[in-house]
């Protein structure tokens, strides 16, 4: 009891120290929970948008990149003896009057899916079939995103679909039975099937039976076909699913889904299937979506435990602090017969109390940030990857039991050897002040050797082929090895730093030197973690610059014609949206246009089958889904790319005959090289295609196969044209060719038409907005860092109180003593930002050369910007001179005799 009491006691006498303590956990898990929380939350959202799209299907008809034909439907539930088909359709719209959101489209046949999508067709759906069917542009949408966009039953959406408007009719509103279905069905909405086909122009030359005309409808308007009198769910709730199937649709399907009982039925349908499709699990789709973003969310959850590895640095300083700045108590406890297993057991309470309460306070703020981060999240994974329709926090226990078990296990961790040293020190030792700086300076020698030896651990452990999980096994081996080593370094700088401090300051100078090397034990750790925050943010900021420098350089290389014109597309890097035929043809017709370069955009989510002589991936297969990018290739065209293996030459030569060229992610994603052969699936059957380059692309991280436009009209349908680059004439501005393609496209499709300057910026942009992320959990890992430097500092000057008042008594001013604090914490700031640089560096080194290789396979170059070196040293400056501010006031305006006597 009379520890416990002696325990609060001290928490409660020093409340600035225990605060910024319980601040420092508390950064630290809320930094790693918001991380875990955004990642699981975008997982989530895969999830859900799956469980909305696919219901309870449990297989799926898919086909090559144009989908599946839609009399398909008919020949699987006859001839297949398969009772459960439904006809699907899939795509994405932009909302007119909301241009920044997003919105998915399923369009269904809702007498099919009763049994698989039950709030679309089920037994109290309550969905009037007749509107559904005859009402133009007839939707459904849910009860939360109807709120969201102020709509009702009887309004109409105004839509933008591959830059061109569309109406959606709102008739009724889906009524979720729980929380998970209403976040699954959020921005969706639910059309027929003849519909989805008109709108994402897969519509066939017959009548798809499954809906009738497709008038146009003004926004905002409502339909008198009983619109006006709805209800809740529908425009007429008491009409009933009419109780018979719909004829097969035509055209095409993006997908039919089935509910398959056993192996035997898969095989059945399976033998019906025609070239080009294959039946599959349907759990695949949202595999492959959390594969895609894999690397992503990997690479973030590691920079969120640079945080905690810095708040494990401050929970260390803290208690070593704590257990200094008692150690007359403490001894005098031995003494008195305390035994070394209740002054430790005190030890680690204190610090768990510390840590419990940081971490429910970081709990709190990680779900705070978390709900940030995550809308941060996923608009990066919309930029790059694919549209996430569910963008809210999802709270998981997981998560939270996680950061909780860090946050106590860090500040566990970062006690065991305080407390160990209190508990092992003789009584008689422990009363003398300068047995603990002795020890540390005895062994400062002992931790350099240990440091010298992580870090040639660290760097075996980058040269092992561990993938990211070991390049980052790496970086850990580097910073522990720093940190080990910078008790000896500081030692070592402080004895340097003395003749110098003296010339310039004088005899305030030489002490704030010499103070740093007589409280190693302290200075040291806290150098040790402003050391490592500053050097994550050198590593990271490097990275960035390397790779927008190389961006930059290759946009330089490929962007050569002067104007591209493309309709906006629902993922910024990825393409999707259809230019107008008639328009492309206007368009490569404008007068002072020399060239045009149209392509054709396929995303094929098949098997890549490969074979040859690369050493890569063999006669084995990879599934996962890639670009395939058609352009008529020649020599002007292969010529913009640079080439990692092969030549233009090469490949403009093979092209026309069905080689193809692979980007540099591809090659590593698939493991293939010139002469291995891809093996694609197309909408005439597999189909085999030699490689005869592997070209330099940073475009697109999952991978593009390059292939000439004969070669592909042979094998696949025409999706149409994703875009069209031109090129001026001699003596043509290119503004004015801008000019021109917009007036051309005025009223005829919803174009972005860009000059080669515009595109560029626009890219990277686009480019800034991917590293939002990186740059916040950078930032707050320096904050956690100067918290342990406030803390340091304080703890430093509290248990120098009776030193500093000598000093006061013998005649030093205020003046004086407010010049040796801040010079000495100047000192340790400098220290700190000098030993970040070559640490910074190593880390960008393997951020660069290892981690995005394994990560993405791009190869990047290795650009190392002064500017960021001289910022993150001045930063390692200003956070160490505010940290010191407080302390140096505080010090200074203490009256020594109160400061003497309370010793």
């Amino acid at each position: 009891m009379t520890l416990a009491l002696s325990s609060r006691r001290y928490l409660l006498r020093h409340p600035w120290l225990t605060a910024l303590s319980i601040l420092g956990v508390a950064l630290g898990v809320a930094v790693s929970v918001a991380v875990d929380l955004a990642n699981g939350s975008a997982l989530r959202a895969f999830e859900l948008s799956g469980e909305a799209v696919t219901g309870r299907a449990t297989h799926q008809v898919i086909g090559g990149p144009g989908g599946v034909p839609g009399a398909l439907v008919a020949r699987v539930r006859v001839e297949g003896g398969v009772a459960n088909v439904a006809p699907v359709v899939e795509g994405d719209a932009r909302v007119a009057r909301e241009p920044s959101r997003v919105v998915g489209v399923l369009g269904v046949d809702p007498f099919e899916e009763a049994a698989f999508r039950p709030f679309v067709g089920g037994p109290g759906s309550g969905l009037d079939a007749g509107l559904f069917l005859t009402v133009p542009g007839a939707a459904l949408v849910s009860e939360q995103t109807a709120a969201e966009l102020g709509l009702a039953v009887g309004d109409t959406l105004g839509l933008q679909i591959d830059g061109r408007p569309e109406v959606a009719q709102i008739i009724g509103l889906l009524q979720p039975g729980d929380d998970r279905s209403a976040s699954a069905l959020q921005n969706l909405l639910v059309v027929d099937v003849a519909t989805g086909q008109e709108w994402f122009g897969m519509a066939g030359t017959g009548d798809s039976g499954a809906g009738t005309g497709r008038g146009s409808v003004p926004e905002g308007g409502a339909e008198p076909n009983g619109a006006d009198s709805a209800e809740v769910t529908s425009a007429n709730p008491s009409s009933s699913p009419i109780p018979y199937p719909s004829p097969a649709p035509a055209g095409r399907l993006s997908r039919i889904d089935l509910l398959l009982p056993d192996s035997a039925a898969v095989a059945r349908v399976a033998a019906l299937l025609p070239a080009g499709a294959e039946v599959r699990p349907a759990s695949t789709q949202a595999e492959t979506l959390a594969t895609m973003t894999e690397a992503f969310r990997l690479n973030l959850s590691a920079l969120s435990l640079l945080a905690l590895v810095v708040g494990l640095f401050l929970i260390y300083n803290t208690v070593t602090f704590a257990v200094v700045q008692r150690r007359r108590v403490l001894g005098t406890y031995r003494a008195l017969g305390v035994t070394r297993g209740e002054v430790f057991r005190l030890v680690l309470v204190e610090a768990l109390v510390v840590g419990a309460v940081g971490t429910a306070l970081g709990l709190a703020l990680g779900v705070a940030l978390g709900s940030g981060l995550v809308r941060l999240v996923t608009q990066t994974i919309g930029d790059l990857y694919f549209v996430v329709r569910v963008r809210e926090l999802a709270l998981s226990p997981w998560a939270l039991a996680k950061g909780a078990v860090l946050g106590l296990g860090a500040t566990l961790v970062g006690a065991l050897r305080p407390g160990w040293e209190a508990a092992s020190v003789a009584p008689a030792s422990a009363l003398r002040r300068s047995t603990q700086e002795d020890r540390i300076g005895r062994g400062a020698g002992r931790l350099a050797l240990g440091g010298a030896a992580a870090l040639a651990s660290g760097g075996l452990v980058l040269l092992l082929p561990a993938g990211v999980v070991g390049a980052y096994a790496g970086m850990l081996g580097i910073l522990v090895g720093v940190a080990l080593l910078t008790p000896w370094l500081t030692r070592v700088y402080a004895a340097a730093a003395q003749p110098l401090m003296a010339r310039l300051m004088g005899p305030v100078g030489r002490m704030a030197a010499r103070g740093i090397a007589t409280s190693l034990s302290r200075t040291a750790v806290a150098v040790a973690a402003l050391t490592v925050a500053v050097a994550a943010t050198i590593g990271v900021a490097t990275m960035v610059s390397s790779f927008r420098t190389t961006v930059e350089d290759w946009l330089g290389s490929v962007l050569q014609s002067d104007v591209y014109v493309q309709p906006p597309a629902t993922v910024f890097r990825r393409g999707g949206a259809v230019l107008d035929p008639a328009l492309a043809r206007d368009l490569a017709a404008l007068p002072g246009v020399e060239r045009t370069d149209a392509i054709r955009i396929r995303t094929l989510d098949g098997l890549v089958r490969s074979g040859g002589n690369s050493g890569g991936a063999g006669d084995g297969s990879s599934a996962g889904r890639f670009d395939l990018v058609v352009s008529r290739i020649d020599a002007t065209r292969a010529g913009v790319n640079r080439y990692k293996e092969g030549s233009a030459e090469a490949f403009a030569a093979a092209a026309p005959g069905g080689a193809v060229a692979v980007s540099e992610p591809f090659a590593f994603r698939f493991g293939v090289g010139v002469g291995d052969t891809l093996r694609l699936p197309t909408d005439r059957g597999p189909r085999a295609y030699p490689v005869a380059a592997v070209y330099i692309d940073y475009g697109n991280d999952l991978g593009v196969v390059l292939m000439d436009e004969r070669p592909f009209l042979a094998a696949y349908d025409d999706p149409g044209y994703a875009g069209t680059a031109l090129t001026a004439a001699p003596g043509v501005d290119p503004d004015d060719l801008v000019a021109s393609a917009q007036a051309l496209a005025e009223g005829r499709q919803d174009v972005t038409v860009r000059s080669t300057r515009a595109l560029r910026q626009a890219s990277l942009d686009i480019f800034d907005q991917t590293f939002v992320v990186t740059s916040v959990l950078r930032l707050l890992a320096v904050g956690v860092a100067f918290v342990g430097v406030l803390s340091a500092l304080l703890a430093l000057q509290l248990e120098r109180r009776r030193e500093l008042a000598m000093l006061r008594a013998q005649g030093m001013t205020p003046g004086e003593l407010r010049k040796m604090v801040l010079a000495q914490t100047g000192l340790m700031g400098l220290w700190a930002g000098l030993l970040s640089v070559p640490l910074g560096l190593a880390l960008a080194a393997v951020l660069v050369f290892v981690v995005n290789v394994r990560s993405f396979g791009w190869t990047l170059a290795f650009v190392v910007s002064p500017s960021v070196l001289l910022q993150a040293v001045g930063l390692a400056v200003a956070a160490a001179l505010l940290a010191g501010a407080y302390p140096a006031w505080r010090m200074s305006t203490t009256s020594p005799a109160i400061a003497l006597r309370e010793e």
